[in-house]
């Protein structure tokens, strides 16, 4: 199946998938499909995630769920990238010692 086809089979499956907060679409370069997701009406700049598809993925006899798993793995990797954050980010300081020494002197 030509690379311009496979687009358009990955863009008709898209087709079924609605979200209230993302956004799916797909694009062909240099051969490779890739799946984008985007955060609509976004007030905070959020990159736009990007999912390549392999071609045994697109060939596969049950496409359908392969697209499926793989675009469920990639939303819960994108929410992930999302985070400003995390407790093991040691470049800001965690609020937490703060809060065990004021919990601290409250036992005393």
């Amino acid at each position: 199946m030509p690379g311009s086809s496979k687009l358009g089979m990955v863009q008709e499956h898209l087709k079924l998938y609605e979200h209230p907060l993302l956004a799916f679409s797909a694009r062909e370069i240099n051969g490779v499909i890739e799946v984008l997701i985007d955060l609509k009406n976004s007030s905070v700049p959020v990159h736009t995630y990007v999912l390549p598809l392999h071609a045994r993925d697109l060939d596969h006899p049950q496409f359908a769920w392969h697209l499926q798993r793989q675009l469920y793995d990639g939303l819960h990797d994108y929410f992930i990238e999302m985070f400003i954050r995390t407790p093991q980010d040691r470049a800001l300081p965690s609020p937490l010692p703060a809060e065990a020494g004021s919990r601290g002197s409250q036992g005393s």
